[in-house]
Order: C-alpha cells, then structure tokens, then sequence
C-alpha cells in the first residue's frame, strides 16, 4: 500500500526551519517590495506555515481540506468537477482523491445520473474529520488575522477575490 505524504514532507521549508521569515534583516529586495505577487506570496506561506501546524495531527494539507469541504458541499460531486472547482489537472485530483480515499475521508460511488461515472463523498469518518478540522482552521484563519481589525480583514478578503477573479471581472 502505498504511503500517505505527511504535510511535513510536502511543505519542507516549513519543516525544516519552523518558521518562514518573509524578510531577512541586511537583504536588499530592490523592486520585490512593491510587488503585489511577491507580498502574497510572503503572505501565503506565512498562513501555510500555520495552517500545517494546525492541521498536522490529522495529516491534512491545503489541498486536502479544500476537496473535502468542495465534496461535502456538493452532492454527486464527479472528479472532473472537482479538478475544475479547485483549479487542478483531473489527474492531480485523481492523486488527492486516491490519498483521501487511503486515509479513509473519501469514497467513489457510482453516480445516479450517469452509469460510467463515479461521484465523490465522503465517509462517516471524512464527515467527522471535516467538523474538526473546520473548527481548526476557523481557529487558524483568526490568529494569522488577528492583528487585522474587522474593516481591514473583509476589505482584504474582498480585494483578495478581486485579484484572483481577474482583469475580466473588473468594472470598466
């Protein structure tokens, strides 16, 4: 049977050093600071680095709980939808499904609607996991936005989604 990766083997910066430090004291980042991306990415691997912290007892990534909650929400759910929902390669999902499934947080079912497809669900155990691990990252969410007041983590959420709807949703 093949192995489970643990969240510390797909995130190894993070576990190598315990922390990521975004800036380095005597470092020149010349026109990085005043890059949109790059403040994102520093950004986001800070809330990475917390968010496999406070999800390492149950060895869930990322990725892991995004396809669980999206399964859980989503009745029928066919891996090609899944792969499309989380921006993915169908066979990407086939990997995340497959370790979902090895954990035992997941299962295909035979589809109702259509006869040669499976749909997605997940498991008593994935249903129980879920709530837990939900009321992790609620927790999560909170300490990496504590230092932001209410205004300023709803205009960042909002922004945020901006960004990543694209120059196409942008009023003209």
């Amino acid at each position: 049977m093949p192995r489970t990766p643990k969240a510390d083997d797909l995130y190894p910066a993070v576990a190598a050093s315990g922390h990521f430090n975004p800036h380095l004291a005597d470092v020149e980042y010349g026109a990085l600071d005043g890059l949109v991306g790059y403040a994102v990415r520093r950004a986001q691997l800070h809330i990475y680095e917390d968010f496999v912290r406070s999800l390492q007892a149950w060895n869930i990534t990322p990725p892991r709980f995004s396809a669980m909650t999206v399964i859980a929400h989503n009745p029928n759910l066919k891996l090609t939808e899944l792969a499309n929902i989380l921006g993915v390669a169908r066979s990407g999902a086939v990997l995340l499904v497959d370790t979902l499934e090895e954990m035992g947080m997941v299962e295909r079912q035979p589809s109702p609607k259509d006869k040669r497809a499976f749909r997605l669900v997940l498991t008593a155990r994935g249903a129980t996991t879920l709530e837990d691990i939900t009321r992790a990252v609620t927790e999560h969410d909170a300490r990496v936005t504590a230092h932001l007041s209410g205004d300023e983590r709803r205009t960042l959420l909002a922004l945020l989604n901006k960004l990543a709807a694209g120059p196409a949703a942008a009023p003209e």
